[in-house]
């Protein structure tokens, strides 16, 4: 794999096929959706690859965490986008794993523009619809998504309407979790 290879062979329908599965994670959290498309360097997974392509460009500031921030990585995000890195504060997007993204330091929105806060992919070991359950706009009566931990997600969800919005990414799937989504140990 060199920088040069793993966008979007077909980069109109790709994109917006992409991207409406992503919306539709977003929109009902704790389903998961298979997307296809892009393939990075290890040891970005396909949906994160995937999800960088249509959530990122040269206006899109991202912070790696230490498990993604390698040359091979910024190299294909700078090729591909052209998204600048920042320090976490001023991230718009991370990617990295869980215990790697510094989740306090990212911005989390403002009264008055709660839209200026961080959206984050999370990559996974595990993807599945079993864990903490879900409740909240987009879900008729509950969902469950295996999530890193319960107490980090109720601390944003406080937040609301500022807070963090999350994509879960493993191999070619990928669940969301937006900030207006309650979670509750089972």
């Amino acid at each position: 794999m060199t920088l040069l290879t793993g966008g979007f062979h077909d980069a109109p329908r790709q994109s917006a096929r992409a991207f409406r599965l992503a919306l539709n994670a977003l929109s009902r959290p704790g389903r998961i959706e298979t997307v296809s498309g892009a393939e990075g360097p290890a040891p970005l997974s396909a949906a994160a690859a995937t999800l960088l392509l249509v959530l990122a460009d040269r206006d899109t500031p991202i912070h790696l965490g230490a498990s993604h921030d390698v040359q091979a990585v910024r190299d294909w995000i700078t090729f591909h986008t052209g998204a600048p890195f920042v320090a976490p504060e001023a991230a718009m997007l991370a990617l990295g794993t869980w215990d790697t993204l510094p989740r306090a330091r990212f911005p989390l929105g403002l009264p008055d523009y709660p839209d200026r806060s961080a959206t984050l992919i999370v990559e996974t070991a595990t993807l599945t619809t079993e864990g903490p359950r879900l409740t909240g706009p987009g879900i008729q009566t509950e969902a469950h998504l295996s999530l890193p931990e319960v107490t980090a997600f109720q601390e944003n969800r406080a937040l609301f309407p500022q807070g963090l919005d999350f994509f879960f990414t493993c191999g070619a799937r990928l669940a969301a979790l937006p900030r207006s989504t309650r979670v509750e140990a089972v």
